[in-house]
């Protein structure tokens, strides 16, 4: 996937703009009321804003040995600090509810939920800050997961994947990405690249925490991560299945679709380099030396637990 590109002068215009835009509100210090505007979206019955830890489907296995989950306080030591993500986290949020995509409650949050319910309780103790799961629309599959904790999930994914599993190892993927600090160093890296373009928006105000949000608003579906970081959330990805009790096939059943997929129908978060074979012999090669953890799934794609998705279910936006 290529990263976003702009024009030099475009960009640093756009930014600017972008922070004078927001300089009203960011000066503030947040209220209690303020640090609660994520649960104003109060979603259906079947949709509680904060995804709660499934009670029937324990985490049992640990990490594969050969990849261990990372050490919260030593990633917490690097780069942004936690309440920092979780501004990032709310900038977003504030935009994607601004542009009307969040969808506040949908029949399609019935097949969301004991998903993203057990994939927290498993990825839960490996972030510091409560893992949160919306429903957007858009047109293309897709799924992203911001600082902070919120993992987005398009719509039109839901009826892209075959199975429950290819949609828990896509959500997987994405939580792992949280825990890595990915998207953080992707665009701190961004950051110091474009810093003297930016220097005329640091001093109208606003935190670093805002700069990097408003670049990361800009990318949410460019994001560009290197193959490394991109093999990486998918062998984490795995590791948060299988304690989640959802085979890690899945991921690698989805991979093989993209074959006979539409190009324009392929999940942008899954498609960042072609050369998906590579990625799919690291995770064979990854359950391969984790039997114990691995060796009770089944790798045949017609195990698989299909999905009922209503067709055109309604969906409810939040304002």
């Amino acid at each position: 996937m290529s990263a976003f590109k702009l024009l030099r002068s475009s960009r640093l215009h756009t930014c600017v703009v972008f922070c004078l835009a927001i300089v009203g509100y960011s000066s503030k210090q947040p209220t209690t009321q303020e640090q609660k505007q994520q649960g104003q979206v109060q979603p259906a019955q079947t949709q509680p804003a904060q995804t709660q830890p499934a009670q029937t489907q324990p985490a049992q296995n640990q990490p594969a040995q050969n990849q261990q989950m990372p050490n919260q306080q030593v990633e917490d030591q690097q780069g942004l600090n936690q309440d920092e993500e979780v501004q990032m986290g709310q900038e977003v949020f504030n935009e994607l509810k601004a542009k009307g995509e969040i969808i506040e409650s949908s029949p399609l949050y019935d097949q969301l939920k004991p998903i993203a319910d057990a994939i927290t309780q498993a990825a839960q103790p490996h972030y510091n800050h409560p893992f949160k799961f919306y429903l957007v629309h858009e047109t293309q599959p897709n799924a992203f997961a911001t600082p902070g904790g919120n993992v987005y999930v398009v719509d039109s994914l839901l009826y892209f994947v075959k199975n429950k599993e290819q949609l828990a190892g896509t959500l997987c993927h994405e939580v792992s990405h949280t825990i890595h600090h990915d998207t953080v160093v992707l665009m701190e890296k961004q950051e110091k690249i474009e810093k003297r373009e930016i220097g005329a928006a640091v001093l109208l105000g606003p935190t670093r925490a805002h700069l990097l949000a408003i670049a990361l608003i800009g990318k949410l579906h460019s994001l560009g991560y290197s193959r490394d970081v991109e093999s990486r959330a998918d062998l984490t990805g795995s590791d948060v299945c299988a304690q989640a009790r959802y085979n890690p096939w899945g991921l690698v059943w989805l991979f093989q679709d993209f074959k006979s997929a539409n190009p324009n129908e392929i999940p942008q978060l899954l498609s960042d380099h072609p050369d998906d074979d590579n990625r799919v012999d690291a995770l064979e090669h990854h359950f391969r030396r984790n039997p114990a953890v691995f060796g009770e799934f089944n790798p045949d794609p017609k195990s698989g637990t299909p999905i009922a998705v209503p067709k055109d279910a309604p969906e409810v936006f939040s304002h």
